[in-house]
């Protein structure tokens, strides 16, 4: 055996065999799989998309999303307004500083 110090070696071959993949097919049996039919899904496969339907049925519908965002949002700007208030309109700052030593007065 002979010992080559500055010999890179060759890569390494690999055979890839591409196959067809028809998007509207594979949706296609999705759908037929998601009503009860006959599909040509793999067991796997199948068992993932029920799992995913379940999922489904617990996420909030979009009403309740929009009524969830609406209420953060207000919640959100009733916040800062109140936040605003005490800093403009009232001595709150000011009695904080002077209660942390901050301040003299």
């Amino acid at each position: 055996m002979r010992f080559v110090i500055f010999r890179t070696p060759k890569p390494k071959s690999f055979s890839y065999k591409p196959r067809y993949y028809d998007p509207k097919k594979e949706e296609w049996e999705r759908k037929k799989a998601e009503k009860g039919l006959h599909s040509k899904l793999s067991h796997h496969e199948e068992l993932r998309l029920q799992m995913a339907k379940r999922w489904r049925k617990d996420e909030l519908s979009p009403d309740n999303r929009l009524v969830t965002k609406v209420l953060l949002y207000s919640f959100y700007a009733i916040f800062i307004g109140g936040s605003i208030y005490l800093i403009i309109f009232t001595d709150f700052v000011e009695k904080m500083l002077a209660l942390f030593g901050v301040v003299n007065k």
